[in-house]
């Protein structure tokens, strides 16, 4: 039984990450419309198919949540749009290649952040991991004039969201519920704002068109959902070793189908990421080894 959840786990982390990774063919293939748009009609799409899929299960009643807890969702929504906006925006300006890097980095940033925020102590490696990955950044600061800024904007918006989210013992499909239902009303402005300015592009250009803003929904819910499932089925070494599929086949989606540079820049930039990620990765094997191994004589 522990084998068949275990290799469940892995099919729906496999299919979350690689929904994530070629999702940048489907935002090109809506890149005629406008940005805000697209981002609109994610967060509508998304509130009807999950407000279905908790009809559904009857789990509506979930919905009814604290004051405190809605002002955490209300500012866990508010970084989820802008991780959308800036990720959107980066797969729209050819920018691809700078995406992935920021899904790289985001591990390192979320054990930053830990440090920061809650107080966890870094191990030796863990901090060598972090320095690697800082220098590689600076040295394309220093080097190259230049901040990455869609790949940071990235890695610490998301690393925010599950900082806020860690504490909120949310079903996974509850919260993004309310996520979504939260910005619902920013996006309702939005249509009504691009409607009276001329530039709402659902209804006025092709059915086409209309049938992929509305599938902007499942991408959006059905890999969250998937990852969901992941998790409850696999170690949170196991699961968090999927996460590298993401970035690396948004990587070779920009280099191959898009012909993003790859110049010298990046690639000393992501040496370092990747370097960085090996070490963290390994010293985190061996940490969880370690503690099985007291744990199970």
């Amino acid at each position: 039984m522990f084998e068949k959840r275990t290799i469940q786990g892995a099919y729906f982390a496999l299919a979350a990450y690689s929904v994530w990774g070629f999702a940048p063919i489907y935002f090109k293939a809506v890149g005629h419309v406008n940005l805000l748009e697209i981002i609109c009609h994610r967060i509508l799409w998304s509130s009807v198919l999950l407000l279905a899929i908790l009809a559904v299960k009857k789990d509506l009643g979930t919905l009814r949540i604290t004051r405190n807890q809605l002002l955490i969702l209300a500012g866990t929504a508010l970084l989820l749009f802008g991780n959308w906006l800036v990720f959107i925006y980066g797969i729209l300006s050819n920018n691809i290649v700078e995406t992935s890097l920021g899904y790289f980095i985001n591990p390192l940033v979320s054990v930053f952040l830990g440090m920061i925020f809650l107080k966890e102590s870094l191990r030796p490696l863990q901090w060598v991991a972090i320095s690697i990955a800082g220098a590689g950044i600076a040295l394309q600061l220093i080097f190259f004039g230049a901040i990455p800024w869609i790949s940071l904007t990235l890695a610490f918006s998301f690393g925010f969201y599950g900082l806020l989210r860690k504490n909120l013992n949310f079903p996974a499909i509850t919260g993004l519920t309310i996520e979504n239902l939260t910005l619902l009303p920013l996006a309702l402005v939005m249509f009504v704002w691009l409607h009276y300015n001329g530039g709402l592009s659902f209804g006025s250009l092709n059915t086409s068109t209309n049938i992929l803003l509305m599938f902007g929904g499942v991408v959006t819910s059905f890999p969250l959902l998937c990852f969901a499932a992941a998790v409850t089925r696999l170690s949170l070494t196991a699961a968090g070793m999927f996460q590298y599929l993401a970035p690396s086949l948004s990587l070779i989606i920009a280099i191959v189908i898009y012909d993003e540079p790859f110049e010298l820049d990046r690639i000393i930039t992501f040496i370092c990421i990747w370097s960085a990620l090996a070490i963290f990765t390994v010293e985190a094997f061996h940490h969880h080894g370690s503690i099985a191994k007291r744990l199970d004589p």
